[in-house]
């Protein structure tokens, strides 16, 4: 037991290296043999220090977040190609919000086994096949001959970008798409629209040859002269050196499982977080997809004078076949609003660090609630885009409060699962919110406004009596069900954290 050996020198290291982590055959013999002969060793965390940030980091962040692009354009395209498949087509309600539904369940199944397949495949040839399934899906998509091929190929493209870098370009690419839309789709109509969106894709699929595989995951299978070569690559490329001695790279022994998170310490934690990660989502597409709607179908008084303002109530904008299409003041609206995700964030920032997780949170959920209902007021244009504009930033304030809280709350060794199963509860509620948007807001405006605003309350609630704040508080390495199971003395477990 390493209880029993002295902490001092070459004891204490191993003593941490047996109880705390396991390693290979051929890694076991490494450290040994470098010990025995005091040779140095690194890890992939010490050289990527000892690299450090330079012009791999660059072009690696470009390439991934240009990924991240294409999974954004993706997801807004069926905004604001909604009314015009529902033209072509003579779609229901329901069937229009299945498109987007069936999007966000390949969505939540693939990312799930593109994360299993990049465990035992690498990561490489994951996110390789991923990019090429969702460029190769989303060009299939404007050649779609029936409705029922259209919402196949969508799910398909769902699947395809489950596997990309996600989250920090939604803003940008809303932004373009509805450009792109106001220009295309009044023209050359929805199939070119999505025919162009392609294009980012596969350009992108060139640039793959540049991103190495994983030396992490290279490590852990065993392959550490790959990894090592990795990291030369990298160390040239920032005109950088790499550490001296060999890599040796433990890999731990215990990983989060799920039942750690219904642990008796986080039960109620993980319950609040999951019901409010899913509310946010399905508060966040809600505002988008109940902005196309209002525009789309004149439901609320203000647009059928926003549109008589604007001078934009003419033939043109009607569809033959007795749906109305966006008008050019409907995309500058869209346009408005979706800056609006932007606008909070000084005040987003301030409120978590002097006012903590928790209240910052209660509060935008209860805007947000408050903000639901309003659209019910009957207003000018203006008092219109100020209501959707304010909607989508707290809905996006919401999201990155609960983003860092979660990261935060979690120790270590189960912060990841954490993550991906609140990442799983937001999919859930992406896939129910076209139904309440794009079905129910048409039978009952009203309805469809408290539904939403009723979960914003939940939420609120939910998040502000949290047991956790984790304002201030240090990120946590393990768990105590962890350090209890390796039976460390006081002063051991000092050392771990």
């Amino acid at each position: 037991m390493c209880r029993n050996l002295p902490l001092l020198g070459l004891h204490l290291e191993l003593c941490f290296h047996l109880c705390h982590t396991r390693v290979s055959p051929k890694q076991e013999v490494a450290l040994l043999s470098a010990r025995a002969e005091n040779q140095k060793t690194f890890t992939v965390e010490e050289a990527v220090e000892t690299i450090g940030f330079g012009r791999f980091h660059i072009a690696l962040f470009l390439i991934m977040g240009s990924t991240g692009v294409v999974e954004a354009m993706e997801i807004m395209l069926i905004a604001v190609v909604s009314p015009l498949i529902r033209c072509e087509w003579q779609l229901n309600d329901w069937q229009v919000a299945l498109v987007t539904t069936m999007v966000f369940f390949g969505y939540m199944i693939f990312s799930i086994l593109f994360g299993l397949l990049a465990d035992r495949y690498g990561r490489w040839k994951i996110l390789l096949i991923s990019f090429l399934w969702g460029a190769y899906f989303s060009l299939l998509t404007s050649f779609s001959p029936s409705y029922i091929w259209f919402v196949f190929l969508r799910a398909m493209v769902g699947c395809g970008v489950s596997g990309h870098a996600q989250g920090h370009w939604l803003l940008y690419c809303s932004l373009l798409i509805i450009g792109l839309a106001s220009v295309i789709n009044p023209t050359i109509g929805w199939r070119w629209l999505i025919r162009i969106a392609s294009i980012p894709g596969i350009i992108l699929i060139l640039a793959f040859k540049f991103i190495p595989e994983s030396a992490r995951y290279n490590v852990s299978t065993g392959n550490n002269k790959a990894a090592v070569a990795t990291l030369e690559r990298i160390a040239k490329m920032n005109r950088s050196v790499m550490p001296e001695g060999i890599l040796v790279e433990p890999v731990n022994e215990r990983r989060g499982r799920f039942s750690d998170l219904l642990d008796s310490k986080y039960l109620r934690t993980t319950l609040q977080i999951w019901i409010i990660w899913l509310g946010i989502s399905f508060a966040y597409y809600g505002v988008i997809l109940a902005s196309a709607e209002l525009l789309e179908r004149d439901m609320v008084c203000s647009l059928q004078t926003a549109v008589k303002e604007l001078g934009d109530d003419s033939e043109e904008s009607r569809s033959p076949c007795h749906c109305r299409l966006f008008a050019p003041s409907d995309y500058r609206i869209m346009i408005i609003s979706t800056i609006g995700e932007i606008a909070l964030n000084p005040l987003n920032i301030l409120g978590i660090n002097f006012l903590g997780r928790r209240l910052s949170l209660s509060i935008t959920m209860g805007c947000t609630a408050l903000f639901f209902l309003f659209l019910n007021i009957c207003t000018t244009s203006t008092g219109l885009i100020g209501f959707l504009f304010m909607l989508r930033a707290l809905v996006a304030a919401n999201f990155n409060t609960i983003y860092i809280y979660t990261a935060e709350v979690y120790p270590t060794t189960i912060r990841a699962l954490g993550m991906g199963t609140s990442g799983s509860l937001c999919r859930i509620g992406a896939m129910v919110a076209p139904f309440i948007a794009q079905v129910l807001m048409s039978a009952s405006f009203l309805g469809a406004l408290c539904l939403f605003s009723g979960m914003c309350v939940v939420c609120a609630i939910s998040a502000f009596t949290l047991p956790i704040e984790t304002k201030g508080r240090a990120l946590q390495v393990c768990n105590s069900s962890f350090l209890t199971q390796l039976q460390l003395c006081p002063h051991e477990k000092m050392i771990l954290i």
